[in-house]
């Protein structure tokens, strides 16, 4: 070989090699960012962020503000969530950032007991059902951790919304429906949220919140102490305490939100699973279905023997429930619920064919919680990708508003087990490492989720409740699959928790001849009057490099890529 032809093939070696590595480098980020979230108004709030040079963690920040006030009836700086944070670089690194409300000092095991008995509305309805809200405080810690803009740049979306007003809504409208007598109740949430006669406002009419504005420039300027100090903290501790609650400013002072090691979990194909650690449940929940899943022929299996398998593996990780708390109070036995031997036992257990009634399973304590919560997802063009899920509970959370503060409280008390041996809301039996303590926080469903290889990150996560981890589950699925990023939030959905022993489904769901086929395998069917769940996905693929996000059908969200890339000016 002479020396011309031995320079050729060297300098064809080394441009293949950087073509290699500059494909490489393509493939590690997108080179473009996305976002979904449920409202439209949150959506144009993330987008306008990352415009603006902001990354996904400050986009996070707009998109929450943004919720909190076109949304009150599902988040709100009153209630708090869970952030599931991807940071790009060299190496990915996964977060997790523990906003769940805390309750107050001064809770205990008997505080909604009057003359021995659990009185509900206690903990549904005023402030005596609030815990903490940690929601100010993950806006702030997401800004000065992992953003690039000042806080106030990441908030001014929301307080212009709060100002100039947001328009009602036809889901906005259902919500206050569900909640009107308690909005009546309360003098300033029905001036806030209701019309002037005390009725559901018109759909179209401006809902605006200069109160609401106020708070978010406090926090805007002054941070945490905005919040959680101040003004405002003086002004909630004097409303609460007034209508009966027992917050107190050191209960303010001392929030802090957690980082926690995210749930991680190998999955077939080089794939993992990132999902949400306890005080969440969904994250052991979903790891513990997919094992399962992977045990079993469910992607050969026609519709109804996979709804068979689906159900089967729920049931089994809906009853290890009963066991998770807050880590912080709790031993949870994760690495035993997360062990290969105990899960492909499970698995093991389960009749291909016949139902296994939850009865001859080993006992564990049935549960639920409000399901109007709400979620979003961002990605920026460098991969870091935030997938949160916020709550206030119920609808309008314990439509009790702090006067000028526009703080609508949460009413997440309701998710601890106030009676161990009793039922909450819901009329589900509560669990004694849920059980109300000071300072702690109250289990969740709340899923936020990712799951990542080498050639692929999509991400994941829905209000709703109880049927939050069987919600994500039929959405990753459809992307197992192979199906489009469109059909993950529209698949139809169905969830069975292990108590009551029932398949909950939409309307239309199944066919009468497969609910036929179900109820002959020994199913108890409950079809639902409405859809449930508002789900927001995206897609990176990262071979093909593209980017997809998509909205639940079922709701008004807004999803969208930015179509050329993000520079800061």
């Amino acid at each position: 070989m002479g020396r011309l032809e031995r320079g050729l093939n060297w300098r064809s070696a080394l441009l293949v090699t950087l073509l290699l590595l500059a494909g490489a480098l393509q493939a590690a980020e997108p080179g473009r960012a996305a976002v979904a979230t449920p409202n439209p108004a949150a959506t144009v709030a993330g987008m306008e962020t990352l415009n603006q040079g902001g990354n996904a963690f400050d986009a996070a920040v707009a998109i929450s503000a943004a919720l909190a006030v076109a949304e009150p009836y599902g988040s709100g700086l009153g209630g708090g969530g869970f952030f599931l944070l991807r940071q790009a670089g060299a190496k990915t690194v996964y977060r997790f950032l523990d906003a769940r409300e805390r309750a107050p000092r001064a809770a205990h095991a008997k505080l909604y007991k009057r003359d021995g008995r659990i009185q509900d509305g206690l903990s549904l309805d005023g402030p005596l059902a609030a815990a903490i809200p940690g929601l100010p405080a993950a806006l702030v810690d997401l800004a000065g951790h992992y953003g690039r803009l000042p806080l106030n740049d990441s908030l001014t979306p929301a307080i212009r919304l709060a100002r100039d007003g947001i328009s009602v809504d036809r889901i906005y409208r259902e919500r206050a429906s569900w909640r009107l007598a308690a909005l009546r109740d309360d003098p300033e949430s029905a001036r806030l949220f209701l019309d002037h006669r005390g009725e559901i406002p018109e759909e179209f009419s401006l809902l605006r919140q200069p109160d609401l504005a106020d708070t978010l420039e406090h926090i805007a300027r002054y941070g945490k102490a905005g919040f959680y100090a101040g003004h405002t903290a003086e002004k909630m501790v004097q409303s609460v305490r007034a209508a009966g609650g027992i917050w107190t400013l050191t209960d303010l002072a001392d929030y802090r939100t957690v980082e926690r090691q995210p749930i991680r979990f190998s999955l077939a194909e080089g794939r993992e699973l990132i999902s949400a650690p306890p005080p969440s449940a969904g994250g052991i929940a979903l790891a513990q279905s997919l094992a399962m899943l992977q045990q079993l022929p469910w992607q050969k299996a026609d519709r109804i023997q996979r709804t068979h398998y689906v159900v089967e593996v729920l049931r089994r990780a809906y009853r290890d429930r009963g066991l998770l708390g807050d880590p912080d109070f709790v031993r949870i036995p994760t690495n035993k619920l997360l062990d290969a031997g105990y899960l492909k036992a499970l698995a093991a257990g389960i009749d291909s064919r016949r139902a296994t009634p939850s009865s001859s399973l080993p006992p564990s304590p049935p549960w639920s919680e409000g399901d109007h919560t709400t979620h979003f997802t961002v990605i920026d063009k460098d991969g870091n990708a935030v997938a949160a899920t916020l709550s206030i509970n119920l609808p309008f959370g314990a439509a009790f508003t702090v006067p000028e503060t526009g703080v609508l409280l949460n009413d997440e008390m309701d998710d601890f087990a106030a009676d161990p041996g009793g039922a909450n809301a819901y009329g589900l039996a509560g669990s004694q490492a849920n059980a109300i303590a000071a300072g702690k926080r109250p289990l969740s469903s709340m899923s936020p989720t990712f799951i990542e290889s080498e050639q692929e990150f999509a991400a994941f996560g829905t209000p709703g409740g109880s049927r939050i981890p069987s919600m994500v589950l039929l959405s990753v699925l459809e992307y197992l699959s192979g199906q489009p990023v469109a059909r993950w939030p529209a698949v139809a959905r169905y969830h069975h928790q292990y108590l009551p022993d029932q398949i909950e489904h939409e309307p239309g769901a199944f066919s009468a001849s497969e609910s036929a086929e179900l109820r002959a395998r020994g199913y108890s069917l409950k079809p639902l009057e409405r859809n449930y769940g508002n789900q927001q996905v995206l897609f990176w693929n990262k071979a093909k490099r593209t980017l997809e996000a998509a909205s639940d059908p079922r709701g008004l969200g807004l999803s969208e890529v930015l179509m050329t890339p993000i520079t800061a000016e």
